[in-house]
C-alpha cells in the first residue's frame, strides 16, 4: 500500500494539474473501498471548478477547488492517480476521469481498495476517514514526548502495531515502520512500554529519517506505485531490511528475519534490534 512518501511524491507531480478548471467528470459507477461505489452526484459537482492546490494528510490526498469542496483520494493498495493526455487510451480499472482540457486526471485501481470522495473543505476533520488522524509525520512532524505520552497509555501494544496506528502518527505503514525500527535499534515484537525518553527520540528521528530517505528516492515501488507522471520509485533499491529475508543486516552480522505481525509481513535484524 502506498505510504506518506509515496502519496506525497504524488502530490508533488500533481502540480501540472494545479490551476486547471474541470470540464467535465468521469466515474466508472464500480464499488470501491468497502463497496461503496463513487459519489457521481457530489463527483458532478465539481464540474466547472478549478483546482487550486494539492493537499495530503497521512495516506490521504485532498484536491482544492476554487470552490468550498475539495476532493478525497486515497489510492489503497493499487490505486494510482495520474496525468494524461487528452485522448491517450484509458487503462483497465480506471475509476474516475477529470476532463482538465488538454490533459485529463485519472484514478485507475486494479483491486478496488481505494476511495473517493467530496468534503466541504471547512469541515474537513469532521470526515470519518481524516477524524482519525493524527499528526503527519511530514507536515507537523514526529514529537517524541508525543510518542511516548501514548505508549504509556497504550503499554502492551507492539511496536509495529503502534506505528501502523494512523492516530498516532499519520502516514506510517508497513514498509516505514519496519525501516524506522532498525534505524532506531528497537525490535517490532517489543512493547509500548519498553519506550523510554531516549528510545522515544531514536524512534522519532528514524521516522523523519526514512521518509526523508524514500522522498528524495521517489517513493518505493514494488509493484503498482507510480508518481502522477508515471515514474515509478527507486527507493526500493535502498531499503535497509523490508523484504530484505536472509540477507545480512546493514548494521551487523546478523541475517534479517521475516515475521508476522497483525496479518503483515515485518523485517527484522534479531541480532542487533533491541528486544
Amino acid at each position: 500500500m502506498p505510504e506518506l512518501p509515496e502519496v506525497e511524491t504524488v502530490r508533488r507531480t500533481l502540480a501540472p494539474a494545479i490551476g486547471a478548471r474541470i470540464a467535465a467528470v468521469w466515474d466508472s459507477g464500480m464499488p470501491l473501498h468497502m463497496k461503496r461505489r463513487p459519489p457521481r452526484k457530489k463527483l458532478q459537482s465539481l464540474v466547472g471548478a478549478k483546482l487550486t492546490a494539492a493537499r495530503r494528510h497521512g495516506k490521504y490526498l485532498l484536491l482544492d477547488t476554487d470552490r468550498p469542496e475539495t476532493l478525497l483520494v486515497h489510492l489503497g493498495m493499487t490505486g494510482r492517480l495520474c496525468i494524461y493526455k487528452k485522448g491517450e487510451p484509458r487503462a483497465a480499472h480506471t475509476h474516475l476521469v477529470l476532463d482538465l482540457g488538454k490533459r485529463e486526471l485519472r484514478f485507475m485501481d486494479a483491486r478496488r481498495f481505494g476511495q473517493l470522495d467530496v468534503l466541504v473543505r471547512a469541515d474537513e476533520r469532521a470526515h470519518p476517514a481524516l477524524a482519525v488522524l493524527g499528526p503527519d509525520a511530514l507536515v507537523h512532524g514526529v514529537d517524541p514526548e508525543a510518542l511516548l505520552a501514548v505508549a504509556r497509555r497504550r503499554q502492551r501494544t507492539t511496536l509495529k502495531a503502534f506505528l501502523l496506528d494512523q492516530s498516532v502518527i499519520a502516514g506510517v505503514g508497513n514498509i516505514y515502520a519496519s525501516e524506522a525500527l532498525w534505524r532506531a535499534g528497537l525490535r517490532p515484537t517489543a512493547r509500548a512500554r519498553r519506550l523510554t525518553g531516549e528510545r522515544a527520540r531514536k524512534l522519532a528521528d528514524a521516522v523523519r529519517e526514512v521518509i526523508a530517505n524514500a522522498l528524495e528516492n521517489g517513493g518505493t515501488t514494488l509493484a503498482d506505485f507510480v508518481a502522477a507522471d508515471g515514474t515509478k520509485g527507486d527507493n526500493v533499491d535502498y531499503l535497509w531490511v523490508y523484504d530484505r529475508e536472509g540477507q545480512p543486516c546493514p548494521r551487523c552480522t546478523g541475517l534479517i528475519r521475516r515475521s508476522v505481525i497483525q496479518g503483515r509481513a515485518t523485517y527484522f535484524c534479531p541480532t542487533c534490534q533491541a528486544p
